[in-house]
């Protein structure tokens, strides 16, 4: 039944200023890439209007700026040592 009836027109008006905040986000991507990103965090309190009642409510998004992989060298030796425990262990598997 979505779309089904009468239409209520409303009107949304901004409250006060929009709050902003820039993120940054590195994640590897490989033996030799990192993934670097750039966000946009915006926060704007708004008065959103209709026939029948006004609501105040906070609005949150996060724009994607930028995003860019770093091309690092490529290493002559690559050890996976996850799930080792202690020192010890990775220097026995690397000698």
């Amino acid at each position: 039944m979505a779309g089904r009836g009468p239409g209520v027109k409303i009107q949304i008006s901004p409250i006060g200023t929009v709050e902003t905040d820039l993120k940054s986000e590195f994640m590897a991507q490989g033996i030799n890439q990192t993934l670097h990103r750039v966000y946009l965090d915006v926060k704007a309190r708004v008065n959103i209007l209709t026939p029948y009642q006004d609501i105040e409510k906070e609005i949150t998004n996060q724009v994607l700026l930028a995003e860019n992989i770093i091309v690092g060298r490529i290493p002559q030796n690559y050890y996976n040592l996850e799930g080792l425990n202690g020192t010890s262990d990775a220097l026995e598997i690397i000698e």
